[in-house]
């Protein structure tokens, strides 16, 4: 019996410990192998006169509204487009303000993506409630949720993932008109959008942009918009010229050990433990890659 509660106290005292680690401390202890490499054929630099804004698309969620993106982008059509709409706390919109610029070889209109099965998805599920959804967690390194592993999956509304601007026909968008969550997480959105990946490096050039002054944030007047340079995908540019990044894993051990020293922040300015995390405060570390 003694040594029953010995072992007890011995593992509550480990838990405790492991518990006290800070994100830092996790980062730090991190394998190379908790790290993956930015895979260039997925990768899009929207460059803007300030800088470049980083964005991962995610096929295994949008694979129609990807693909057609993917045209868009090698036959130049986001080129010499502007952002159109900085809605405060909300998005940022970018596409052609008059609807008239040819899409090539893209398509027009594509059904919706706005959820997939889950089965067959490497889900890594997070431990506490959610208001919108059965589960929430992580695949692949994207916020997502699911109602279960033989419901419907869908990408999350968290701040930074980008979807695709639609009018009130769900089938009627194509991803020639794109957005980013620049503000609080609009959960209410998740399955009413197709989402089709995330920004994972320089949001602040989308975030810090004056805001619009029409409704919904559109910019009223040409002279206020913010022009694109260009966008390309990382694989059409020669090495030297991307960004060499790495992200953290969302599927090992590592990355559990970082969620839970967000849900108990255990620094010395947290007085009251929250003991749960939203899927939308989890942090996703990038880093530049050695």
């Amino acid at each position: 019996m003694r040594t029953s509660i010995l072992l007890a106290a011995i593992l509550t005292f480990a838990s405790s410990v492991a518990c006290a680690q800070t994100m830092q401390d996790v980062l730090e202890a991190s394998k190379p192998s908790d790290w993956r490499v930015l895979p260039p054929e997925n990768t899009l630099y929207l460059e803007l006169e300030t800088g470049r804004v980083i964005i991962e698309l995610a096929p295994e969620f949008a694979p129609r509204h990807v693909e057609n993106i993917r045209t868009l982008v090698r036959e130049r059509y986001f080129d010499g487009l502007p952002i159109i709409r900085v809605q405060d706390n909300y998005v940022v919109q970018w596409g052609d303000p008059d609807d008239k610029k040819p899409l090539g070889t893209a398509k027009k209109a594509l059904t919706a993506e706005f959820t997939r099965p889950a089965a067959g998805l490497d889900f890594t599920r997070l431990p506490d409630p959610d208001t919108y959804a059965p589960e929430t967690g992580f695949v692949s390194g994207f916020p997502a949720a699911r109602e279960g592993a033989e419901g419907r999956a869908w990408l999350t509304h968290c701040y930074g993932m980008v979807g695709v601007a639609r009018g009130t026909d769900v089938d009627g968008a194509s991803g020639t008109g794109l957005y980013v969550v620049i503000g609080h997480a609009p959960r209410q959105l998740d399955r009413n959008i197709t989402v089709v990946g995330r920004v994972v490096q320089g949001v602040e050039y989308l975030s810090s942009l004056p805001r619009g002054t029409g409704p919904l944030g559109f910019y009223e007047k040409a002279a206020q918009y913010v022009p694109i340079r260009r966008v390309r995908f990382a694989s059409e540019l020669p090495a030297e010229e991307r960004t060499q990044l790495e992200l953290l894993r969302t599927d090992t051990p590592t990355f559990e050990a970082l969620v839970e020293s967000r849900r108990n922040r255990r620094d010395d300015w947290y007085k009251v433990l929250a003991g749960r995390i939203d899927v939308c405060s989890v942090p996703l570390p990038v880093r530049v890659r050695d």
